[in-house]
């Protein structure tokens, strides 16, 4: 209301005044004094100091009810000039707190005694009148101001935790945005690096070997450029209307064993259960933590040997890497170190499933995961990546 324009307050005034104005041969009726000329102008300085109540609603609410008091001191009936200190309590009630708005109120009811005064009541049946209205049009006025604010302060607090969310999940679109990125990139950028060294070493010696390692570097620098094509389809609307390719899933872990074992790391693959399609949240999570899994793997264990155990279940889906490398320090991992550690953690979260991560007893490090595939925890997920 603070914002109202001021034209819209200049229009209401004007209607009031002009509604002021034609009550006037209802003052004869009445027995008052007809409205003259300085009637006429009271009227307008009575409803002229209205086209600032939104922006000093007390200071404007005292001076309508002071001309007020004067147009009634005169003689003439108090009605014609009312509507003014009405929408002066009300605009006070609505905007600001009960303590002011109450005593404004209680004002405009002092000057309504006074007017039932200053024109000689002299009946019990106007007098009981005049108290009356003098109770009931303040706290009416009052009562309807106070839903209002409240009304104001609902949709401002409703707008204020409407931006709260938004910007909550710009931050959660951002941290899984930088998850797939950190899974994309870290993953096919650790296969290059390997090859290309491979490559370097071997490039005088064995052109066979320095081939292969630069198809599979090919190889690999082609799909991570598809899949950071396929993220940012699915980040901006395409002018042609055209879907986006499907983000990676298990049915593609046999392409990426081999890229992983290409550099140098001998993987084993067994998969046990029916073979099912999985909703397209909980496919790509197993997928990418297959993937950071070996990454961390080939980064931090070279030499070493994994295993990759994938089971279908009849209500979910377990994953488990396991490898016999020293590469990875405890202590990290324990304290939950490391963007892809904590990715993983935040993917099973999302779906609700439960993630162990660590070193194991009998040495080489282990990434075990279970993913629930019932319909209600696939559907908070797949809305939450969307």
């Amino acid at each position: 209301m603070r914002n109202r324009p001021l034209v819209v307050d200049t229009l209401i005034v004007a209607a009031l005044t002009v509604v002021a104005v034609l009550l006037g041969p209802e003052a004869a009726r009445q027995g008052q004094h007809p409205l003259d000329a300085t009637a006429y102008a009271l009227v307008v300085l009575v409803h002229l100091p209205l086209v600032l109540r939104g922006r000093a609603p007390v200071v404007v609410c005292c001076v309508v009810h002071a001309i007020w008091l004067v147009y009634i001191t005169v003689g003439y009936w108090p009605v014609v000039c009312s509507f003014g200190p009405m929408l002066g309590v009300y605009t006070v009630a609505s905007q600001r707190e009960s303590r002011v708005s109450v005593s404004c109120s209680a004002l405009m009811g002092a000057v309504w005694i006074y007017a039932g005064v200053a024109n000689h009541t002299d009946t019990w049946a106007s007098w009981a009148s005049m108290a009356a209205q003098a109770v009931v049009y303040p706290a009416m006025l009052w009562r309807f101001g106070v839903l209002a604010r409240r009304s104001t302060e609902l949709a401002r607090q409703l707008r204020r935790e409407q931006a709260e969310r938004a910007r909550r999940e710009v931050a959660e679109e951002r941290g899984r945005i930088a998850r797939e990125l950190h899974d994309v990139v870290a993953h096919h950028m650790s296969v290059i690096s390997v090859q290309a060294g491979l490559a370097r070493f071997v490039f005088d010696t064995d052109r066979t070997v320095t081939r292969a390692a630069l198809d599979t570097i090919e190889a690999t620098g082609k799909e991570a450029l598809d899949e950071l094509r396929r993220m940012l389809m699915l980040l901006r609307a395409a002018e042609d209307g055209a879907p986006a390719g499907p983000m990676p899933g298990l049915a593609r872990l046999g392409e990426m064993i081999e890229r992983v074992r290409a550099g140098g790391v001998l993987v084993t693959l067994t998969v046990e259960g029916i073979l099912r399609p999985l909703a397209p949240g909980v496919d790509l999570c197993a997928y990418r933590v297959v993937q950071e899994a070996l990454t961390n793997v080939l980064k931090h264990a070279p030499g070493a040997s994994a295993r990759v155990w994938l089971r279908y279940e009849p209500h979910q889906v377990a994953v488990s890497v396991t490898d016999d490398g020293e590469g990875v320090i405890p202590d990290r991992v324990r304290t939950g170190g490391g963007h892809g550690l904590l990715g993983m953690r935040e993917r099973a979260k999302l779906y609700g499933g439960e993630i162990d991560i660590g070193p194991q007893d009998q040495g080489g490090f282990a990434v075990r995961l279970i993913l629930p595939t019932s319909a209600r925890a696939v559907q908070q997920g797949d809305d939450a990546t969307t």
